[in-house]
């Protein structure tokens, strides 16, 4: 009866929130090598991330959890599900790092050079059926632009 990984995450925030949604559903759940991360971020790729584990004997129940999470998809501020522009698919990964643009590959390759976290990494959603890389529209709401609008 020993822990197994579930999950690796890149965030501490990302862990927790599904830590605590595990949790509700009554499996026992832990963190590991949370501090280090966050310490030094770079040290992620060292450590293998951040890992939740969970009892073995829990693990298929976890493994259902974690894939209704995954499963669900994203929505934006207006509660409208976010698809893909090309095959309009919804199932996506969120704040994927893009490195399509010059900029950004300038920024990581300096990043290397001199071992600080990337001052630039644009976040995108990355489609899991087709690899298109996007940022959904942002689409204003009656209230914000009542807000902005000057009189």
């Amino acid at each position: 009866m020993g822990f197994v990984t579930l999950k690796r995450f890149d965030t501490a925030i990302q862990a927790h929130i599904v830590k605590n949604r595990l949790e509700g559903d009554d499996i026992i759940c832990q963190i590991f090598d949370e501090n280090i991360v966050t310490l030094n971020p770079m040290l992620n790729f060292a450590v293998g991330g951040i890992r939740l584990q969970v009892f073995e004997e829990d693990f298929e129940k976890a493994k259902l959890v974690l894939s209704e999470i995954e499963d669900k998809p994203f929505t934006d501020n207006q509660d409208l599900v976010i698809a893909c522009p090309n095959c309009n698919s919804t199932s996506l990964y969120s704040d994927f790092k893009s490195m399509k643009n010059p900029k950004e590959l300038i920024a990581m390759l300096v990043a290397f050079m001199f071992s600080v976290f990337p001052l630039y990494a644009k976040s995108v959603y990355k489609c899991k059926a087709c690899d298109t890389e996007f940022e959904p529209k942002q689409r204003a709401s009656a209230l914000s632009m009542l807000s902005n609008k000057k009189v």
